[in-house]
Parts: structure tokens; C-alpha cells; sequence
């Protein structure tokens, strides 16, 4: 790496925070290297370049990899860029990683008002398992959840069961909402999850 590379910079950044979040002194990450002292010191200041060889001992002795170290600054794996999932009546955007560890789904819908042919051909709430949370940030959703009819305005949220039969839709015009679903509410409500029990 040439030393006026941003690459090599930004290596050398990396090396250095993740010896100082160990609480390492140079010494002792240089002793795990099988190094100087002084050899890792110039390393992270840009004096000495570094060798292959010697970024896989220092990832290693670091704990990580060396895809980790030397991976380009991007904003991928930080900014997400959503791209829309229309179904019939209601389009969605998903706001976080589809492998989120976490075991969560993030995304933004809009819903239009169900037609008579849609309410025909659908008439039964759904029920499967998880929770789901979401607020309304433009319109009026008309939760039906068991024999309740509630109305969610802008600005308000709503938490339940999923075991609890229910259907959501926008009232008296298109809506917005916000919307976290674990696992088993994403596969049930988004284009590419599987479809959900009905009830009795």
C-alpha cells in the first residue's frame, strides 16, 4: 500500500482503535505480532508500510479478519437504500437488513383503503405467531384486532399479539405507517414471507 493511499490510512486508523479498545499498550500488541514495539508504532503512524504477512498476524492477534481491516469505507454497510415491495392494496419499504441479527424487520408502509373485492376475497383477520408494533405517520389505520375495532391516528402507535385475530388497514384514505415486525410478522405480511394461518 502506498503511503498516501486512504486505504493505508484508514488501516492504520483501524489497527490503532482496535489496539486502544483492547486497552492495549504498542508492546503488548507488538509482542503478539512477533514484533517491535517501534516496527508497529511506524506501521501506525504511516511511517513504515505494512506487509500482507504482517496484517494477517496483527488481524489475527486483534481478534478480527483481514477483510476487516483492509475494507473500503463505504456507506453500504450503514446507509440503506430501500426499494419498494408493492402488493395488492399496500406497498413496503424495508428500513433494515434482511439478516438482522436481532431477528426484527423494520419497514415503512403505505396502505391504501381495501376495495369490496379485496374485503370478498379476504375476509378473515389473520392470525399467526409474533408481535408487531407501528405508528401512523400520515392517514388513519383502522386496527381490527378480536372483536375490537381501534382506530390509530397520526402520531400514535399500536403493540400486539399476532396470536390475537387481526387486520389492518387504512381508513378513509391512503395511510402511512411505520411498522416493526419480528420474524415470524414479517414472513406473514411481507411480499416475500410465507402466507398466514387463517382463523376459524
Amino acid at each position: 500500500m502506498a503511503q498516501d493511499d486512504p486505504l493505508d490510512s484508514l488501516v492504520r486508523h483501524r489497527i490503532r482503535g482496535l489496539r486502544l479498545a483492547r486497552g492495549w499498550t504498542l508492546d503488548a500488541l507488538a509482542s503478539r505480532c512477533f514484533m517491535s514495539a517501534s516496527s508497529l508504532s511506524r506501521i501506525e503512524t504511516g511511517q513504515r508500510r505494512v506487509g500482507l504477512d504482517q496484517l494477517v498476524t496483527i488481524a489475527r492477534a486483534l481478534g478480527t479478519s483481514l477483510d476487516a481491516l483492509v475494507e473500503p469505507a463505504g456507506d453500504e454497510d450503514v446507509v440503506i437504500r430501500p426499494e419498494p415491495e408493492v402488493m395488492e392494496g399496500r406497498t413496503a419499504w424495508l428500513l433494515s437488513r434482511e439478516s438482522d441479527a436481532r431477528g426484527v424487520t423494520v419497514a415503512k408502509m403505505r396502505i391504501e383503503p381495501p376495495t369490496p373485492e379485496q374485503l370478498e376475497r379476504d375476509p378473515m383477520p389473520r392470525v399467526h405467531p409474533g408481535r408487531e408494533w407501528f405508528t401512523v405517520l400520515s392517514g388513519t389505520i383502522r386496527l381490527s384486532l378480536g372483536e375490537r375495532l381501534i382506530d390509530v391516528e397520526v402520531g400514535q402507535a399500536a403493540e400486539f399479539s399476532c396470536m390475537e385475530p387481526h387486520r389492518i388497514e387504512a381508513h378513509g384514505g391512503t395511510a402511512e405507517i411505520l411498522t416493526i415486525f419480528d420474524r415470524d410478522g414479517e414472513r406473514a405480511h411481507l411480499a416475500h414471507g410465507a402466507l398466514p394461518a387463517r382463523t376459524d
